[in-house]
C-alpha cells in the first residue's frame, strides 16, 4: 500500500507542477519546489534567499493538488 501511495502521490506532484510551469506567463518566478506542508515551503524559501539562490520567493496553495507551490 505504501509503494502504490508513492507512486501516486509523485504522479500527482508531476501533473500539478506541469500544469502550473505551463499556465505560468512568462514573466512569473519559476517553480522551485512542491511542499506539503507550509512551514517546509517557507522554511526552503527562506534559506533560498539565506543561500543567494533568489531574491524573492512565495508559497501558494493550490487546493485542486493539495499542495503548496514554492516560486522563487
Amino acid at each position: 500500500m505504501r509503494k502504490v501511495r508513492a507512486v501516486l502521490v509523485s504522479a500527482v506532484m508531476v501533473l500539478g507542477v506541469s500544469l502550473t510551469v505551463g499556465a505560468a506567463p512568462a514573466q512569473a518566478d519559476s517553480l522551485a519546489g512542491v511542499f506539503r506542508d507550509q512551514s517546509e515551503c517557507q522554511r526552503i524559501g527562506a534559506h533560498g534567499i539565506e543561500q543567494g539562490w533568489w531574491d524573492g520567493y512565495s508559497c501558494q496553495w493550490e487546493p485542486r493538488y493539495r499542495y503548496y507551490f514554492l516560486y522563487a
